[in-house]
């Protein structure tokens, strides 16, 4: 049962510099790119992905950018994010629904940028070990 394949939640979220195309691709790309480095995800595993952005972000489609990567055929879908007062402004979010083998507790969720606040637990280290990954491997 350890190797069965099953459908995990991979998250991710991060910030765009502006409303323009470039910034929200851009912002995009830099995450999707490390949510897939982090996970060794082969897009022919990934089911679906949902993208959101807050409302502030409009200026064209976050899902582009997994197209550009040449995710043809897998199923996405943008949408907005709830419009929170005390929110994160300028946010992408963005989640993965992927098959296989990995834990559930091994799943290496993305949060970059101005997104970090969001779930500082989270919060991409380039050694790939999330806060509290390191801290639980340091004794604390």
């Amino acid at each position: 049962m350890r190797n069965e394949v099953r459908v995990r939640g991979v998250r991710g979220a991060t910030t765009a510099d502006d409303n323009t195309r470039e910034a929200i691709l851009a912002a995009t790309r830099e995450l999707l790119s490390l949510m897939i480095e982090a996970n060794d995800v082969d897009p022919d595993d990934v089911a679906s992905a949902i993208f959101t952005t807050t409302l502030d972000l409009n200026a064209d489609y976050p899902a582009l950018a997994a197209r550009a990567l040449g995710w043809h055929d897998v199923a996405l879908m943008c949408m907005h994010e709830m419009n929170v007062p005390h929110g994160v402004k300028q946010c992408i979010r963005i989640l993965l629904h992927w098959s296989t083998t990995v834990a559930a507790s091994e799943v290496q969720h993305i949060y970059i940028k101005g997104a970090v606040n969001l779930r500082p637990d989270r919060a991409y280290r380039p050694n790939g070990l999330s806060h509290s990954m390191a801290t639980e491997e340091r004794g604390g």
